[in-house]
């Protein structure tokens, strides 16, 4: 009997239920908040262009823009962007509904500060670089940015920086072109984001503090001076060599020299009128006498 009186107290097990996925509160808020907003959205639209008919054609002044041939217009629809970039020419927009950003697509030329930079030889020197650059992507350019001109030069004068120093002072000075290859393309990768597009880096001068200036003047001067005292070393090396052969064949004729001591003093008195005094050998006249003895000449005086 107990056994049968907890039998029948215990309860009978109820099949489970199934119960249906349905949406989240979060699914059915985010739906709202979309419809919603559509909904007003297509309201304000309605009633702009209602507007617009009631008013025209004095709307006409504000519904017409014009942008040059080297700009375009960003279109902003209830904060929402219009991916279409209009112009150049005339376009159209919806007044109190539609916003637009024009946007300069020339090149633009960036003087880039002084900036004092310290080389990788521990040189400070101040370089002055000019960046050229123009909007490629009108969108991307208002989207991804705030201020994609000014980003730009801004990222140009830390670029500038981070890349002379990685470079010696002699680097600097000689490698300009390749520097100014490599700063164009750091520049380019870190603004196609942007939708910036960096046509040409150019570095305009390289100026080094008084006292390097003064060192390195005195570095030149001496390495010139080393140079010249080579130079001149060779160039008394190449004529003592010369004199060697010279006397050489002079040493071969007994008279060589003799002639070689009239010719210099021929040379000699040619150049300038002067007087010159200069001691004759003694085998010359004895060689003369024993020439007359030899060959008697007659006397004009003779009788």
């Amino acid at each position: 009997m107990g056994e049968m009186s907890g039998s029948s107290q215990r309860p009978a097990e109820s099949p489970p239920v199934a119960i249906a996925p349905g949406p989240t509160v979060q699914q059915f808020s985010r739906s709202d908040v979309t419809g919603a907003s559509e909904l007003v959205e297509g309201i304000f639209v309605i009633f702009s262009y209602i507007l617009i008919v009631l008013t025209m054609p004095f709307s006409f002044s504000v519904c017409i823009k014009i942008v040059q041939e080297y700009e375009r217009a960003v279109i902003f629809r209830l904060g929402r962007l219009i991916p279409v970039v209009k112009g150049p020419g005339l376009f159209f927009i919806v007044p109190c509904v539609d916003n637009f950003i024009k946007l300069d697509l020339r090149v633009v030329s960036y003087n880039v500060p002084t900036q004092e930079i310290l080389s990788r030889d521990s040189v400070t020197v101040s370089v002055d670089a000019v960046v050229y650059f123009k909007i490629s992507d009108p969108i991307t350019s208002v989207v991804a940015v705030e201020n994609a001109t000014e980003s730009t030069k801004l990222l140009a004068q830390t670029t500038l920086r981070t890349i002379l120093g990685t470079h010696t002072l002699s680097e600097v000075l000689s490698e300009r072109e390749e520097i100014s290859a490599n700063m164009k393309i750091a520049l380019d990768e870190a603004t196609g984001p942007w939708g910036v597009k960096v046509e040409r880096v150019e570095l305009r001068d390289v100026r080094l503090p008084p006292q390097m200036q003064r060192a390195m003047a005195a570095e030149a001067e001496a390495t010139r001076e080393a140079g010249a005292k080579i130079i001149a070393a060779e160039g008394e090396m190449k004529a003592s060599a010369s004199l060697a052969k010279a006397a050489e064949v002079i040493n071969q004729s007994e008279g060589a020299m003799q002639l070689r001591y009239l010719q210099t003093l021929n040379t000699i008195s040619s150049e300038k009128t002067s007087t010159i005094v200069f001691p004759f050998p003694m085998e010359l006249l004895g060689g003369l006498r024993n020439t007359v003895k030899v060959n008697p000449q007659p006397s004009f005086f003779a009788t």
